[in-house]
C-alpha cells in the first residue's frame, strides 16, 4: 500500500505546503503539523512553569509535596494544603487566565487596527475599565463581585467610544495615537479619584491598581475562567472572518464577510476580556502588546494560530513576571505590573524605534 492511501485510510491526507487534513466523517480540517507542534511545545513550557510556581516562594516545597497536598490533603501537614491549595494553586491559575485574556485583547486588537502597537493600556480600553470598577468600590462596596467586570466593561467601553469618536478609524495610526490621549486623561482622573480617597481606600486601591494577583480565590479564578472561555468563542469563531479581512476590506467583502459585525466582534471581545481582567487583577501592562508579537515570531499563520499562541505567551509572561514578583526578593512581593512594567517599556521603545519612520 502507498504512503497516500496509507494517510487516506487514517484520516490524514498527504501533507501539502506543510498541511494535513484531518477527516472525522463528513468534517474536515486542515492542520499545520509545525505549527501545531510549537503551539504543544507552548502549551508544555506554560505547564512547566505552573509546577515551577506551585512549589516556588518565602517556602521552597517539593513538587511530589505538592501533587501530594493537591491528592491526598488528609496525609499531609495542614499548612501545606493550605498554601498549595488554597494560596498557590488559584494565584497560579489566576495569573494564566489574565494572561491568556490580555494576550487574545491585544491580538485581536493588533489584526483589527492592522498595527502592532495597538494594545488594551494604549488605546484607554484598561485605564476606563479602572475608573469604572474604582468608583463602583468606592460608592458601592457592598456589590457582589460579579458586579466589578461588569462596570469595567461599561467603562472599556466608553474609552474606546471616545477614542473611535475623536478618530472616526480603527483601521490608522492616528487611532492609537488618539487612544494613548484618551489613557493618559484616564488616568489623570483616576489619580484624582486617588487622592481624594481617604488613605486605607487609597492604599487598597494602589495596591490593586499596580497589578497584584496576591487576593486570588477560587471564586476570582472562576470568574476569570468564565470571561476568558465567552471571549475566546467570540474571537475564534471570528478567525475565518478575520484572516479574510487580512485580504483588504474589498476582497473580504466579496468573500461575505460583514466588515461591521467583524469589526464589532473583534473589539467587544477585548473589552470584554480586558475588564475581566482589569476586575480581578488590576492594571497588567504591556501583556496584549508583547505576546502577539512572540506568537507572530514563534509560531505565524493565520488567525486561529495566531490567537492560540498569543494567549499561551500572555500566560507565560504574567505567570513568569507574578512568580518573580514573589520569589525575588521573598518575602517581599511585588506585584506582576511592576515586573511586566520593567519589561514592557523597553519592548515598547523597541516597536516604536522599528517603526520610527512610519510615524
Amino acid at each position: 500500500m502507498s504512503d497516500l492511501a496509507e494517510a487516506r485510510n487514517a484520516g490524514l491526507s498527504a501533507p501539502r505546503h506543510g498541511y494535513r487534513t484531518l477527516r472525522l466523517g463528513p468534517f474536515s480540517r486542515r492542520l499545520h503539523l509545525r505549527r501545531g507542534l510549537l503551539l504543544l511545545l507552548l502549551v508544555i513550557a506554560t505547564f512547566a512553569l505552573a509546577l515551577y510556581a506551585l512549589g516556588a516562594g518565602s517556602q521552597d516545597v517539593r513538587l511530589g509535596q505538592a501533587l501530594a497536598a493537591l491528592t491526598n490533603p488528609e496525609a499531609n501537614v495542614p499548612a501545606l494544603h493550605r498554601i498549595v491549595s488554597d494560596l498557590r494553586l488559584p494565584r497560579i491559575l489566576l495569573a494564566l487566565a489574565c494572561g491568556a485574556m490580555l494576550g487574545l485583547s491585544g491580538a485581536s486588537l493588533q489584526s483589527l487596527t492592522r498595527n502592532g502597537l495597538a494594545d488594551p493600556g494604549l488605546l484607554g480600553v484598561r485605564e476606563g475599565a479602572s475608573l469604572a470598577i474604582l468608583l463602583l468600590l468606592y460608592n458601592l462596596p457592598g456589590l457582589p463581585l460579579f458586579a466589578r467586570p461588569v462596570a469595567g466593561i461599561a467603562g472599556g467601553v466608553a474609552a474606546a467610544a471616545v477614542t473611535i469618536v475623536l478618530c472616526g478609524s480603527v483601521s490608522r495610526l492616528r487611532f492609537i495615537l488618539t487612544g494613548i490621549g484618551v489613557s493618559w486623561f484616564l488616568s489623570a482622573i483616576v489619580a484624582m479619584v486617588l487622592l481624594a480617597a481617604d488613605a486605607d481606600k487609597m492604599q487598597t486601591a494602589m495596591v490593586w491598581l499596580a497589578g497584584n494577583l496576591a487576593a486570588s480565590s477560587w471564586d476570582i479564578v472562576a470568574l476569570a475562567c468564565a470571561f476568558l472561555v465567552a471571549g475566546a468563542i467570540l474571537l475564534f469563531l471570528s478567525a475565518a472572518a478575520g484572516d479574510a479581512a487580512q485580504l483588504g476590506d474589498g476582497l473580504a467583502s466579496g468573500l461575505g464577510v460583514n466588515l461591521k459585525i467583524l469589526a464589532g466582534i473583534r473589539l467587544l471581545a477585548p473589552i470584554l476580556l480586558t475588564a475581566a481582567c482589569v476586575s480581578v487583577a488590576g492594571s497588567l501592562g504591556f501583556v496584549g502588546l508583547i505576546a502577539p508579537h512572540l506568537a507572530r515570531l514563534s509560531i505565524g499563520g493565520g488567525q486561529i494560530p495566531l490567537l492560540a499562541a498569543s494567549g499561551l505567551w500572555g500566560a507565560i509572561l504574567v505567570l513568569a513576571a507574578d512568580t518573580l514578583g514573589r520569589t525575588l526578593f521573598a518575602p517581599l512581593q511585588l506585584p506582576a505590573g511592576i515586573v511586566l512594567a520593567a519589561i514592557g517599556v523597553p519592548a515598547l521603545l523597541l516597536l516604536l524605534w522599528r517603526r520610527r519612520h512610519q510615524l
